[in-house]
């Protein structure tokens, strides 16, 4: 018998499973294969708690709730002492005799109190509910096994609403399994469906299923070389571990599965792209590609610029589409690349298209790509949602009759107005900002589908460019410029603002000018612009007119006198621009020396990381300051540390990765990536090269040959992925 708060009733325990099942559990199976049920046939769910299911967790089949893993678990083997108890006991398992029990306040507020004894020490227990259940049930004196989450109450350790159970004097009292507790949402729980209700659920599920629901999917000498446990029983285990060594291995075999099937995922997507899919052939190298590198280049390219145009030219000489990433850090030279490859579309007699996220970007592309052509020939024009009416009406023309050979612009490139007559290249700026259906857009405005070149300056982790863009090719620009120094970063308290304002001045004073950035407050904007609007002031107020002058930008501000304020700010007529992160990417101001970043400890290292690539953008020597409150955590400072230390991207965006862990980086992955349950990108980095070397293997053997172990398992493998797209490119 066990009952944790209103919950009093009959279970069966399982040996065979080490949990609790619920009695009288019906088979049930309608559909062909049992784990296509729909959730709500599980006895114990029902209509109602599968609708919160569906909503809550995208939870709609039993497969679904298979695949819904514990985060942790709550481990019943060992029964405390009551003298073991510490700060840091969170859980605990304990066995003595209940006494004192007594009922406290009126019907209001009324709680029944108990303590447990256990000859180590005594432990007070509460209930605000289910009292009178426990009035009925508990006898007093008696010995009992108790479960539950500790708390203090004036200093003494409780534990309020235990699961109690009753145990026979002879009983040793400790079940010997691992309890699972599963990642649920605050609706789920005011609900009633907590993540431990989630054990019984699946407990349910497993008394319905057996291996034959749960065929192995690898070869045999997979299993045995690389040791796995067959998928029911890691599945089994996963959720019903007997010990966390059984745990442990049904947690690697799963990751081990998860990360293997990615990995072939996106290699039969590269692989089917390079033999199968269409593409413009650019055959020659032409006039305008020859004369813009022998004419018009302001420095020599680096090697790494070089590298990644000779595997532009491969791939846009084979017949088949490209669909290449380009890494870059900030300032590394990708619109050169973007720039000379949109030239070797023109020569070949196509057009192009640059999309960029922001107006602001957009212009900064415009501005670059008109200053680097010069007087050659070239068409180049910009279309944004504020592009003037007549203005627009003559660019789409002009794209539609094929006169216009590139085109810059946001998202109104993929309008439905907007027709190219040949559409060879479509670059797309900062990807991680555009989705999935807004790349395919691009696509769809050429009868063959134009090469992509997709960029981001946010250097990406190996491993995060395994899960999030395997299926694209990688091309990265590693090297600098030439004449770039490395910019100076130093982290400065508020207790140093005037010694950093006179830095500022005295730069301004040598002819250089500087960003002041305030960061985001997204909580309120009220708050966040009175919080800029003083941060100007105070500016204003260390550097007054008439011997300096101060541009202000934000995302509020009317996108006309944004411009305005960021003309003059790059024509030098104001020292000091003062700015949110709008100008994040896309300003390019060579005499800028200065950054400072106010709040730095509010920003994410690869935020930090854009930011000051702003500045040393010239030949002069350039600094970041990162300025804080005097009270600065541990975890904020080793961040700031980091940025001080290294100019290094790639550098930055691993210890990123490390710091923030692999639940935040939605910011640069893209819709359509291998979406991890299980494995984690940081601590399973061995695991993942392991499964991409693997599955490199398995694409490369000849599917044809009668003793290809591997043949079975792709067929087997593509036939469970009925309806996803592996062919196209995601």
């Amino acid at each position: 018998m066990i009952f944790s708060g209103l919950c009093f009733c009959e279970f069966t325990w399982s040996r065979e499973w080490n949990c609790l099942f619920l009695p009288e559990i019906p088979v049930i199976s309608f559909l062909p294969n049992i784990l296509s049920n729909p959730v709500e046939y599980l006895k114990g769910v029902g209509p109602q708690r599968a609708d919160l299911l569906k909503k809550e967790l995208n939870i709609h089949t039993f497969r679904d709730l298979l695949n819904h893993f514990p985060y942790r678990y709550v481990d019943k083997t060992k029964i405390n002492l009551i003298r073991e108890i510490n700060p840091e006991t969170d859980f605990i398992q304990v066995k003595g005799r209940l006494t004192d029990l007594n009922i406290i306040g009126d019907n209001r507020s009324r709680r029944l109190t108990a303590t447990l004894r256990d000859g180590s020490g005594q432990l007070g227990l509460t209930w605000f509910q289910g009292i009178s259940w426990i009035q009925k049930n508990i006898v007093p004196g008696k010995e009992y096994l108790l479960f539950g989450k500790l708390s203090y109450f004036l200093g003494q350790p409780q534990i309020t609403h235990p699961e109690i159970e009753n145990i026979q004097p002879d009983e040793p009292g400790a079940r010997n399994f691992l309890e699972p507790v599963y990642p649920v949402t605050e609706k789920l729980k005011a609900r009633g469906i907590t993540g431990r209700n989630f054990g019984k659920f699946t407990a349910t599920l497993f008394s319905l299923i057996s291996e034959n629901d749960l065929p192995e999917i690898f070869p045999g000498r997979i299993m045995e070389r690389e040791k796995l446990i067959s998928r029911f029983l890691a599945y089994r285990d996963i959720h019903f571990p007997d010990s966390l060594i059984s745990r442990d291995r049904a947690l690697y075999r799963l990751k081990f599965e998860e990360l293997l099937i990615g990995q072939l995922k996106y290699g039969m997507i590269r692989t089917n792209r390079h033999l199968h899919s269409k593409g413009y052939v650019f055959g020659k190298v032409g006039e305008l590609f020859n004369t813009f590198y022998s004419k018009h280049l302001p420095f020599q390219l680096t090697g790494a610029q070089k590298r990644v145009l000779k595997e532009i030219r491969k791939d846009t000489g084979t017949g088949h589409q490209m669909n290449r990433l380009l890494q870059g850090d900030v300032g590394s030279g990708k619109t050169m690349v973007a720039l000379m490859s949109m030239l070797l579309a023109a020569d070949n007699g196509y057009q192009s298209c640059l999309m960029a996220p922001t107006e602001i970007l957009a212009k900064q592309h415009l501005d670059s790509i008109r200053d680097l052509l010069g007087d050659l020939p070239v068409g180049v024009e910009l279309l944004t949602g504020s592009t003037k009416a007549a203005v627009r009406k003559k660019i789409l023309s002009r794209a539609a009759e094929g006169d216009l050979k590139i085109l810059v612009g946001t998202h109104a490139l993929i309008e439905t107005a907007v027709q190219f007559k040949k559409l060879g290249l479509a670059i797309i700026d900062e990807q991680h900002r555009f989705g999935v259906e807004q790349r395919a857009k691009l696509r769809e405005k050429a009868d063959i589908a134009p090469h992509i070149l997709v960029m981001t300056a946010t250097p990406i982790p190996r491993t995060l460019a395994m899960t999030a863009y395997g299926d694209l090719d990688t091309s990265i620009i590693d090297e600098m410029p030439p004449g770039r120094q490395p910019i100076i970063t130093t982290h400065r308290l508020e207790d140093s603002r005037p010694q950093v304002m006179k830095f500022i001045r005295h730069q301004i004073e040598q002819g250089r000018q500087a960003y002041i950035i305030f960061p985001l407050i997204e909580e309120s904007e009220k708050l966040f612009y009175e919080n800029l609007m003083k941060g100007y002031e105070n500016v204003k107020a260390w550097f007054p007119e008439p011997k300096f002058f101060v541009s202000m930008v934000h995302g509020k501000m009317p996108a006309e006198q944004k411009e305005v304020n960021m003309q003059r700010f790059v024509s030098g007529d104001t020292q000091i621009m003062v700015s949110t992160t709008v100008i994040e990417v896309g300003v390019n101001v060579p005499n800028a020396s200065v950054m400072v970043i106010e709040s730095a400890e509010k920003f994410g290292l690869s935020q930090l990381h854009q930011l000051r690539g702003r500045v040393g953008r010239g030949s002069e020597k350039s600094y970041c300051i990162l300025l804080t409150g005097n009270k600065v955590s541990a975890e904020a400072r080793e961040r700031l540390g980091v940025l001080c230390a290294t100019n290094d991207g790639f550098k930055i965006a691993e210890k990123d990765l490390e710091l923030r862990g692999p639940g935040d980086i939605e910011g640069t992955r893209q819709s359509g990536a291998v979406q991890l349950k299980l494995a984690n990108i940081l601590t399973d980095k061995l695991l993942l090269e392991k499964t991409k070397i693997i599955a490199e293997k398995i694409i490369a053997a000849d599917k044809a040959s009668p003793d290809n172990e591997f043949r079975h398992f792709l067929d087997q493998l593509i036939s469970r992925k009925k309806g996803v797209p592996w062919s196209r490119i995601a």
